[in-house]
C-alpha cells in the first residue's frame, strides 16, 4: 500500500499542484487549510509524512510543528517544513523542533517527490522491526512468518498477522480504527461496519494470544495499541 501524505497548506493552487504530482506517484493524499484541521486530521488519519506550510492561518505552523512532536501519538510522523525564501530563522527553529527536512518556495514538484521519497525511506529504516520479537510467553518470527506462546505454535491468519505487525511498529502509539482499517484493509474512509472488521480480529486474535492478550491495549473510543511486558 502507498504512504499517505497530508498536506497543510492554505493557498489552493498549491494545494491542487502537490496533490496532482503526488497522486501521480502513487501516494494517497489528504490536505488541511489551517494548522487546527492539521492537528485533527494528524490525529484522526495518522498519515505517513505531513508537508507543513510554515505561514497558516490561525495555528503557524511552527506551533503545529511542535504541537505533533511532543505528542507521542504523532510524534513519529515525520515532517517536511514548506517555507518561504526570507524565512530562514524559521527553518532552523522548525528543524530544532524536530522537522525532517524542509523545502523552500518556489520548488519544482521534481525536487519534493525526492525529497519525501527520501524522508520516507529513512522513517522506514527507523521503524524497521527486528527478524524475531520476544516479551513474556510470546515470540513473533518475522521472517517466518510465525507466532508462539509458551513455545506453542499458535495459527493466526494473514490479516490477524499483520495487525499484530501494524501494531507492533507503532512502538507503543495508540493506532485508531481507522488507521487500521486503512493499513491493512485498505479502506480509506470507514463506515461503523467497517470498524466492528477491526474490533472482531482483535477479539479473535487476543483468544488466540490467551496469556499474551493482554499486550494488545483498547484505548476506549478510539483505537488499540501494542504494550509489550516489562523484562
Amino acid at each position: 500500500m502507498k504512504e499517505k501524505i497530508l498536506i497543510v497548506e492554505d493557498e489552493k493552487d498549491i494545494i491542487k499542484m502537490i496533490e496532482y504530482n503526488l497522486k501521480k506517484e502513487g501516494f494517497k493524499v489528504i490536505d488541511a487549510r489551517d494548522g487546527e484541521d492539521a492537528l485533527d486530521l494528524a490525529l484522526r488519519q495518522y498519515p505517513d509524512l505531513i508537508l507543513l506550510d510554515l505561514m497558516l492561518p490561525g495555528i503557524d505552523g511552527l506551533e503545529v510543528c511542535k504541537t505533533l512532536k511532543k505528542d507521542p501519538k504523532t510524534a513519529s510522523i515525520p515532517i517536511i517544513m514548506l517555507t518561504a525564501k526570507g524565512q530562514e530563522s524559521d527553518k532552523v527553529v522548525g528543524l530544532e523542533l524536530g522537522a525532517d527536512d524542509y523545502v523552500t518556495k518556489p520548488f519544482s514538484p521534481r525536487e519534493l517527490i525526492a525529497r519525501i521519497k527520501a524522508v520516507l525511506r529513512r522513517a522506514t529504516e527507523k521503524e524497521k522491526l527486528p527478524e524475531v520479537f520476544e516479551s513474556g510467553d510470546l515470540r513473533i518470527d518475522f521472517a517466518r512468518i510465525s507466532v508462539t506462546v509458551k513455545e506453542k505454535a499458535v495459527t493466526i491468519t494473514a490479516k490477524e498477522f499483520e495487525l499484530l505487525k501494524t501494531l507492533l511498529k507503532a512502538k507503543g502509539r495508540v493506532l485508531s480504527r481507522d488507521y487500521l482499517l486503512d493499513s491493512i484493509w485498505g479502506y480509506d474512509h470507514a463506515m461503523e461496519i467497517q470498524t466492528r472488521t477491526v474490533d472482531v480480529h482483535v477479539r479473535t486474535l487476543r483468544k488466540k494470544l490467551k496469556s499474551a492478550a493482554k499486550m494488545i491495549v483498547t484505548v476506549k473510543n478510539y483505537g488499540y495499541r501494542f504494550e509489550a511486558e516489562e523484562e
